[in-house]
């Protein structure tokens, strides 16, 4: 098949024939008309299944959330769409079920399809392997980042290359528990392609099984006061290499993977076969003050929830956080609270003057006193006042990365 022979993929048997002649080209050299065909066919492959193979429905939570998110909602102005406060904070925690009359009234007020809202739950992700399309993973970025080795053009080598990951990452078993949500709720945007998060997860387990701290990780190592100590290594330039190799000291590994496409998610706190906890960080937002809150956060998962039970992962879309501000009760809850009380104590926020008086030169005082770095309170002033829009010096666009790869 000729360049000018390549038409667009519309049909099945169009489909199957791209891949039979993606096959035939395997191996062609940079650069020739082969590799030049090859390029083309497997980007035509990608539209195709994109187009045809549908991701399935999002959680009944998720969807929830992400028409919050676009109607700029808060949970309060749901109450009259569920019933009581109660009763919203119990749904969007994962702990009331959707009942049919609420399913009705949030699919005639939100717009939300009666069919994300009322499905059964999914099986396990163990169970539905074999379910899986290996090519619908995002095999072209991930090569593009360095985190596979074949030639991402190579469509029929998909399975192998997923196969080799889920190896590396510790096993079935191991990359089963972390991409299953299960009932938990997480922090995660609707939007999310179940096969980027998978992809993005199991590299960051590879990564960590082949790269383990040369302590072990005791569990209760990760308190409130080691949460402290992390937040104080802003104070310097190199801060957040010096949190990295903080956590390494006490078994902990930190992991930095880009973004892959259709992900939406800032970081996650998981765990490797032999229970040693992994952060991992994409840094989609290189600033200083979505960094170190986002790693406090993700610590805060593994000392209050990972280490007491048997959940292996959380994941954190951070532009969320201001939609779950209260659900009291929520994990992501108690995860943000103790991130803020060790960036910034309660007590030291509610007589400080930046708090009532949020200035250039407030921020600079309080972070002087803390020993922090500013991005920090810029970071609380801006969140606590829901404006996004203050103090743009502080956040530190562009100081992160360099440390950390």
């Amino acid at each position: 098949m000729a360049m000018n022979e390549i038409k667009p993929i519309r049909t099945e048997t169009d489909y199957e024939t791209a891949l039979a002649r993606i096959d035939l080209l395997m191996g062609a050299e940079p650069g020739s008309e082969g590799f030049n065909e090859l390029d083309v066919l497997a980007d035509l492959v990608e539209h195709y299944e994109d187009r045809e193979y549908a991701m399935g429905y999002p959680s009944p939570i998720a969807a929830i959330e992400f028409r919050m998110e676009q109607a700029n909602l808060t949970p309060r102005d749901l109450i009259p769409i569920l019933g009581s406060r109660a009763k919203v904070s119990e749904v969007l925690s994962g702990k009331r079920a959707i009942t049919m009359p609420m399913a009705r009234a949030l699919h005639e007020h939100l717009g939300i399809p009666a069919d994300v809202l009322i499905q059964e739950p999914k099986v396990a992700l163990k169970d539905s392997l074999s379910l899986l399309n290996w090519n619908r993973f995002p095999l072209k970025a991930m090569a593009s980042f360095g985190w596979i080795s074949n030639e991402p053009r190579y469509i029929g080598s998909a399975k192998e290359i997923m196969v080799d990951l889920i190896t590396r990452s510790g096993g079935l078993d191991v990359a089963s528990a972390a991409t299953h949500l299960g009932d938990i709720p997480q922090r995660t945007n609707a939007k999310t392609d179940p096969y980027a998060l998978k992809a993005w997860c199991w590299y960051v387990l590879a990564n960590a099984n082949e790269n383990n701290p040369n302590k072990p990780y005791r569990s209760g190592t990760v308190t409130l006061d080691f949460l402290t100590r992390v937040a104080r290594q802003s104070w310097f330039e190199d801060g957040p290499r010096r949190a990295r190799d903080l956590l390494a000291e006490n078994g902990i590994s930190l992991v930095v993977a880009q973004h892959l496409p259709k992900l939406y998610v800032d970081g996650a706190a998981l765990r490797l076969g032999n229970g040693r906890p992994v952060i991992g960080l994409t840094l989609r937002n290189d600033r200083v003050d979505s960094f170190w809150f986002c790693l406090l956060h993700e610590l805060a998962h593994v000392g209050r929830h990972l280490d007491a039970t048997t959940n292996s992962a959380f994941f954190d879309d951070m532009s969320l956080r201001k939609m779950d501000r209260e659900q009291k009760g929520s994990q992501e809850k108690e995860a943000d609270a103790w991130a803020e009380a060790a960036l910034i104590p309660k007590s030291v926020w509610d007589s400080s003057d930046v708090k009532e008086r949020p200035s250039p030169t407030t921020v600079m005082h309080l972070a002087n006193t803390l020993k922090i770095h500013p991005a920090i309170v810029a970071d609380r002033v801006r969140h606590d006042q829901q404006n996004y829009r203050l103090l743009p010096q502080f956040v530190g666009t562009g100081e992160v990365k360099r440390w950390l790869t």
